[in-house]
């Protein structure tokens, strides 16, 4: 895994393409750490840097510059897929509006302990962003993943947060009331930062 992170990371510098973490590895810094299969990235890419991008990755990934030009344009994810580990780098295109553009610029180079002794810094979505994009999976799958919902919990239980910037986003992303269940249960555990 830490091969495979390192070397997908060292391309996008090279190629500066910007990127941010999200997922399971954002919360996991930002919260209560767990395993992973998989790292989801969102980047700045375009279409004329895919080809740069397979080549930087060479024989070590696969890497389809087609599959990669079709997601971009259809704005929907593609996967890196690291050969000796046989691990999976999904890779999101950044959406085109004010709330991922923020995220963008709010996030911060962290360092993520990938395994026992290994570490790698990264530039990962901040701990508010990273709550409201896994209320935003939450939403989508129905309301019935508990792992989304205790990487959110984990998060609040590690670190204050900045609830009126989560408001203001919750209600115009559609989470508004999944927020004020979180801010419920956070409340009845934490002293409250509002």
């Amino acid at each position: 895994m830490f091969e495979a992170v390192t070397g997908l990371l060292q391309a996008l510098d090279e190629l500066g393409i910007r990127y941010y973490v999200g997922g399971s590895v954002a919360s996991s810094i930002h919260g209560i750490a767990r395993y992973t299969q998989d790292v989801d990235i969102v980047a700045e890419l375009r279409p004329e840097q895919t080809h740069g991008l397979a080549a930087r990755l060479g024989s070590a990934f696969y890497a389809d510059e087609g599959q990669m030009r079709d997601a971009l344009r259809f704005g929907r994810s593609f996967n890196l897929i690291h050969f000796a580990s046989g691990f999976k780098i999904d890779i999101f295109p950044m959406q085109k509006d004010a709330f991922h553009a923020g995220e963008l610029s709010r996030s911060e180079r962290k360092v993520w302990h990938v395994d026992a002794g290994s570490s790698v810094e990264i530039v990962a979505a901040s701990a508010e962003d990273t709550i409201l994009e896994k209320l935003i999976w939450y939403k989508r799958g129905g309301g019935v993943s508990d792992r989304q919902w205790s990487d959110v919990l984990g998060i609040v239980a590690s670190r204050p947060v900045d609830w009126a910037y989560l408001r203001q986003w919750a209600a115009s992303l559609g989470v508004a009331e999944l927020l004020e269940r979180v801010f419920a249960e956070a409340r009845s555990v934490l002293p409250s930062d509002d």
